[in-house]
Order: structure tokens, then sequence, then C-alpha cells
């Protein structure tokens, strides 16, 4: 953000209640396109749109911010032709919130087709093998033109499971990309540019990230490189570190998160927002989230059951459908899918909303303790987590 230019970036985090026991806190994050209540789960649209699922249902469930994809929407349709669109919005018809990833995922996902140096990333198009090189300048006037609230910077991304001087070198190169892309914003008074904070799991490289980039006046931060098949022993204590040291008016993202326990746990970490294709993609496989876990809707046991996937939702799904259609569905038509999707965006929006209604109740721990005996009954809770929440004065009986 061009702070010293005098402008005043379009974003403010207002706290209004923090956990007595643990750092959990519930905020009001006010953006271009409305306010957004934190914490908060952002679902993923990687083109322009959640698979299966209309802009105008996800604003029916009370999404109020998603996502899209910089590569693959810079890629196609191409920001020329969303700029024409009135951006990203008017393409998708989406009157709320937007945040933008920065493409430098794919840095990791796409890693046989890209090459990273210190101009940019050089990927190999996975649509037709044209060389592209998405530079941090680039990703920006990418995102300029999408015009998203909240756009991300271009980091140099590795593997949460690697480690040694790689880690440290992309570390740093991170710390200069962040220049380059506040440089290159050409929006700052009405785009969010947020920063991703790097360092792989070694709290040292992490710290000198979080130090430098808080340096630096953005408007926002990401928790960036975890979430990648890394312990998540090592997980959670990178993330409690970089809370630690993120600056208390400014949001929070940690990037890649969507499974329940995770969410919670973060949460109490000190997290205010994140986002994940899990719940949108686990769906597709018909899997639809539960608080006690998930049902496989696709197996025997549900052909015969007619109550909705959980008698306490109140989606569109749960309202009309039972189990039983849905396995029946899930055999012959891709309507199950969408239906599905819709029950578990429903789940995440409104554990989401549970857990911030608890936060400003002062009851936080509490519910805590009751949403971990409901997802594991019997069955022992991971010692992850067990760790976790006591490193926040949450204990588990």
């Amino acid at each position: 953000m061009a702070a010293s230019m005098g402008t005043v970036a379009p974003l403010s985090l207002r706290v209004l209640a923090e956990c007595r026991v643990s750092k959990a806190r519930a905020c009001e994050l006010r953006l271009p396109h409305g306010e957004v209540p934190t914490p908060v789960f952002m679902p993923v649209g990687t083109q322009g749109t959640m698979k299966g699922v209309s802009a105008h249902q996800l604003r029916a469930l009370g999404c109020c911010i998603c996502l899209g994809n910089t590569y693959h929407l810079g890629m196609r349709p191409g920001p020329d032709l969303i700029k024409k669109a009135k951006g990203l919005h008017g393409f998708m018809n989406w009157d709320q919130n937007l945040l933008t990833d920065s493409g430098g995922f794919q840095m990791v996902s796409l890693v046989e087709l890209s090459e990273v140096t210190e101009e940019g990333v050089r990927f190999k198009s996975p649509y037709d093998g044209k060389q592209i090189l998405l530079t941090p300048e680039k990703s920006i006037e990418i995102q300029n033109a999408l015009g998203s609230d909240i756009m991300m910077q271009l980091d140099d991304v590795v593997s949460s499971t690697i480690s040694g001087p790689r880690v440290e070198e992309a570390m740093y190169r991170s710390i200069r990309w962040l220049d380059r892309s506040i440089a290159g914003n050409q929006n700052p008074n009405s785009q969010n540019l947020f920063a991703i904070i790097q360092g792989g799991l070694d709290p040292k490289l992490r710290k000198k990230c979080l130090d430098e980039m808080t340096k630096r006046d953005v408007p926002g931060f990401a928790i960036g490189g975890l979430s990648g098949g890394e312990e998540k022993d090592h997980f959670w204590k990178m993330v409690t570190l970089s809370t630690d040291h993120l600056p208390h008016e400014k949001p929070r993202y940690l990037m890649g998160v969507g499974y329940a326990t995770d969410l919670v746990v973060c949460v109490a970490l000190g997290c205010d927002m994140f986002d994940c294709v899990f719940p949108t993609r686990t769906a597709r496989f018909g899997s639809a989230l539960v608080p006690w876990g998930a049902l496989q809707l696709k197996h025997k046991q549900y052909a015969k059951d007619f109550q909705p996937i959980d008698r306490n939702c109140s989606c569109p799904t749960c309202k009309r459908h039972t189990r039983a259609y849905l396995h029946a569905l899930f055999r012959s038509d891709t309507a199950a899918l969408h239906h599905i999707t819709i029950h578990n965006i429903a789940y995440q929006l409104n554990l989401m909303l549970s857990v911030r209604e608890s936060i400003l109740q002062q009851r936080f721990p509490e519910f805590v303790q009751d949403f971990m005996r409901t997802m594991y009954g019997d069955k022992k809770y991971p010692r992850w987590a067990i760790d976790a929440l006591a490193s926040v004065n949450i204990t588990l009986d």
C-alpha cells in the first residue's frame, strides 16, 4: 500500500471481542464490497465460480467473500476480457467481496511446469504449452484488472515438506517480491494488497520474515507455506508463532486451511480468515460434512435412509432432500454433487458463525470443548490439537 503517498487503504478491521482465555477474536472487516464478519471461511472459486454453484446461491448461503484464481483467470478468459466486464465482480455477477490469489501456489501444484528466477516464475501453460513469465508486477497487473477487494502478493512458494537453503532463499525473495508488488499496485485506494509470511517450518526464518514484512504498511497479512503435508505439530507451532508477531489491528489470513478441526484450533491460535478447496472438492466425491465428521453418501448404508444429511442444518439441501435421494442421485446425476456442495459450503459458513458467536458471548473455550466432543465422540482427540489448544489455555477433557 502506498501509505507514503497519503493514500488510505479501503480496509478497516474492528476487533469486537477477544477471548479472555485463548487468542481467538471476533472482528468486523470492512472492505469495498461490504462488511465481512470474522472469523470467516472463504469458499474457493477457481475460475470465477464455485463448481456447480451459482453466485446467487452462494450469496443466499450468507457468503460475503470468496476467492478467484489469478493464474487460471489470467490464462482463460484473460484480464482484458474481464476488465471489459467491469472486473471479476461484473463478470461473475457477484456484489460481495473477492480475494484473488497471486498465482504463486501453482509453483507447487504445477511444479513440473514452472521455473523460478529472481525475475519471476516461468510457467509452461497447461492449456496450450506456451511459456509464460509471471512476475510480481504482472500478478498485480492481472489482479488490478480483476478488481478484487483483496490481492495477494506473488511469493516464492516452496513445499512445506522441504528444508534447507531453498526455504531461506524463498523467504528472502518473497520479501523482495512484496516490495515489487507494492510498487506495482495501480489501485491502492480501492484494492488491498496482503503480504504473505513465508519461512517454511523454521521458526528463525518465519520470525525474520515477520519482522521484515510487518515493517511494510500493507493492509493485511497472510500466513503462507503451510497446510502442504507437513506434520501437524510443526503446522500449529508456525501458525501461533505468526499470530504472536502479526499486528493486532490488521487481518490475519491462514491460507489453505479448511478441515473443521483445523479451523476451530487456528481461530484459538488467533487467525481471522481461511480458505480451502476441501469442502467443495470432497462434495464431488459424495462426502457430506457434519459436526461428527463426514457422511460418505455413495455408500450402501444410505440407500434407504430418509433423514436429511444433518437434522440441525437449515441449508436448502437438508431442507429438501434425504440421504437416500442423494445416494440414488449420486450414481446417475451430477445434481447430487451440486446439492452436497451447497450443504458443505453452508456447513463451513455456519461453523464459523457459531465460532464467532461464542467469542462474542465469551464462551469460546466451552464451544471448542463441545465441538471436539461432538467431532471425535469416544475416539481419541488428535495429539496436535490437544497440544495446540493447551498452548492457549484450552484443555480438552
